[in-house]
């Protein structure tokens, strides 16, 4: 065990089912607050297609950090991570980089930035570069679990290590 409980070593499995739900209920959740902000602040260019331009546009950018960033900092996962029994946790590795020398539970700012900042590489072509990676990393990781020095795991997992 280490300093928050957890043991230096989880069972990680691929979960490509319930990953992928959980990226389609969060995105689902994403352009769905996307369309509906661009139809109530968008403006018709010269080709009559709606556009948002100017500091209103971060809108959309801002939700996409608090419906992923901010909801694994503040609840520790995603909605979609959350309904379907998935936790990404940190993982450290020794100084050399070779092997993991522990689990912590808690994300830092920049793993969940790290993570979500490679949400478009890993659900490219409907998500076949994270589920090709996911298979075939001994962790189970994607590209931004890899970057972030997270892995995924359900959370009875979690809850049995109480």
């Amino acid at each position: 065990m280490n300093e928050t409980n957890l043991p230096t070593e989880l069972k990680t499995v691929p979960n490509i089912g319930k990953r992928i739900l959980a990226g389609i209920v969060d995105y689902l959740i994403i352009y769905i607050f996307f369309f509906i902000f661009l139809f109530a602040f968008g403006k018709p260019d010269s080709e009559g297609e709606l556009a948002v331009s100017g500091l209103p546009a971060l809108g959309p950018i801002l939700f996409w950090g608090i419906m992923t960033i901010g909801l694994e900092q503040w609840f520790g996962a995603t909605l979609g991570n959350s309904l379907v029994g998935l936790k990404p946790v940190s993982i450290r590795k020794s100084t050399d980089n070779s092997t993991f020398s522990g689990i912590d539970e808690k994300l830092t700012f920049g793993q969940s930035l790290k993570r979500h900042l490679l949400d478009p590489i890993d659900m490219f072509f409907f998500g076949l570069i994270g589920i090709i990676t996911i298979k075939n990393t001994d962790k189970n990781q994607r590209l931004g679990d890899i970057w972030g020095n997270t892995i995924v795991v359900k959370t009875s997992e979690l809850k049995k290590t109480e």
